[in-house]
């Protein structure tokens, strides 16, 4: 989808983004933007929730669980998230 608009910078410094724009992007108020320079202009790209990770950030280094094991731990922390024991 491709829209055109032609919007002004402020005195401040700033622009307003066009509300079909802002609609049709899913952007709400408050939100975090990447702010690029490109070859001919700049690019603006929703700010990730999450810093980018690698598998070796993550990666468990444990020993081994087995499925039986993960169902257990899922159903007790169910128990105590509903206050069941």
């Amino acid at each position: 989808m491709m829209l055109t608009d032609t919007i002004r910078l402020t005195p401040q410094g700033q622009v307003a983004l066009p509300e079909s724009l802002r609609v049709a992007r899913h952007w709400e108020v408050g939100q975090e933007f990447l702010v690029m320079v490109v070859d001919d202009g700049i690019l603006l790209k929703p700010k990730p929730l999450f810093e980018p990770t690698t598998l070796e950030e993550v990666r468990y280094a444990g020993t081994p669980k087995t499925l039986i094991g993960m169902e257990h731990a899922i159903a007790e922390g169910v128990k105590q998230h509903d206050g069941r024991n």
